[in-house]
């Protein structure tokens, strides 16, 4: 079995307010070198045998993701070590 991980997140261009809440929120818990935080999406998707990029790509791009809104990665990982 191959995993295939899709992160998706807002493109830079977007404002992102979840992102923005916990950068606020940071300094209470006495972080106060972090200058900016985004909160994006991981989906994980198990092929039976070979991972189809082709097919996760467009997964990604017609289900997983708003393309107008969000871009999206997409990575082969070949046991649970990489996921983490």
């Amino acid at each position: 079995m191959a995993r295939v991980v899709v992160d998706v997140m807002l493109k830079p261009e977007i404002l992102d307010p979840q992102g923005q809440a916990v950068a606020n929120a940071l300094p209470r818990l006495g972080v106060t070198d972090v200058s900016s935080v985004r909160i994006g999406r991981r989906i994980e998707i198990d092929f039976a045998g070979e991972p189809d990029l082709d097919r996760a790509r467009e997964i990604a791009d017609k289900l997983l993701a708003n393309p107008v809104i969000e871009d999206f990665d997409i990575r082969v990982v070949q046991d649970a070590a990489e996921v983490a």
